[in-house]
């Protein structure tokens, strides 16, 4: 299995629009952060999890012309904006008709449902995304093309709830505030976790990196990547020095292989 972190910023990016910190004016690539995404792929198997407004701009990096799904976490922007892109892979061996399959919570499918309503009108527009919504449970694994997905629920603040997934051994959580006692333990035996840090301060919709490294130190796996990053995290060669063994800094392009 092979994760590509295909962004790894907050919902701003970064460098922030008009932000003249040291992040956001940093010569570092490690430091240039699309919106948090990334691509799962196993055996003929390609998934992307979320569809921000870069979502064009990460596909186009990655060069790929086929997809078979896209999870998405939660319906906020940075995470669903990019969604009629997908129109690309729709139609790239046109007149063949690829439809893409979504899957999202019941809230988030409602609200992507609402926002492109254009994609699943009755008698819609010629060159409309072909989209497949499928609302999950998260109390209930679910199959792509016989890859099990475990959802894992957590809330992103009082007003949203989110979904992380777990593949095989990887977990990936972003935009969680809290978990509870019951989802954290479908975290159990995992080899890698991808989860959100936004930055070293405390924060009231996401966890911070002190938080972020307590879960780790509870669920204990081999390896840490840590994403949904602010450019309050710091320059990427200064706040990488102060993690502890095991845990890295999460940045655009890094694949990992599982």
């Amino acid at each position: 299995m092979k994760i590509t972190l295909l962004g790894t910023g907050t919902s701003q990016g970064v460098p922030v629009i008009g932000c003249r910190c040291e992040v956001c004016q940093s010569a570092d690539w490690h430091d240039k952060r699309l919106r948090t995404s990334a691509m799962v792929e196993c055996d003929d198997i390609r998934i992307v999890i979320d569809a921000g407004p870069d979502f064009r701009q990460q596909m186009l990096r990655t060069g790929v012309r086929h997809i078979d799904a896209i999870l998405l976490t939660h319906q906020h922007k940075d995470h669903t904006g990019g969604l009629d892109d997908v129109r690309a892979f729709n139609f790239v061996d046109f007149p063949v008709i690829h439809p893409i399959d979504i899957y999202a919570n019941e809230a988030t499918a409602a609200s992507i449902k609402k926002d492109y309503d254009y994609a699943f009108a009755e008698n819609k527009y010629q060159g409309a995304p072909e989209l497949r919504l499928h609302t999950i449970d998260t109390a209930q694994s679910f199959y792509i093309k016989g890859l099990e997905i475990v959802p894992i629920n957590g809330t992103h603040s009082d007003r949203f709830s989110v979904t992380g997934y777990r593949f095989g051994k990887v977990a990936y959580m972003t935009d969680f505030k809290t978990i509870s006692a019951e989802e954290e333990r479908k975290l159990e035996g995992i080899d890698t976790l991808i989860v959100n840090a936004l930055r070293f301060k405390p924060h009231h919709s996401h966890f911070s990196v002190e938080e972020a490294l307590a879960l780790t130190e509870r669920v204990k796996p081999r390896q840490t990547f840590l994403t949904h990053l602010s450019h309050d995290i710091g320059l990427h060669s200064e706040s990488a020095e102060k993690l502890p063994e095991g845990v890295r800094l999460g940045y655009d392009t890094l694949t990992i292989e599982i």
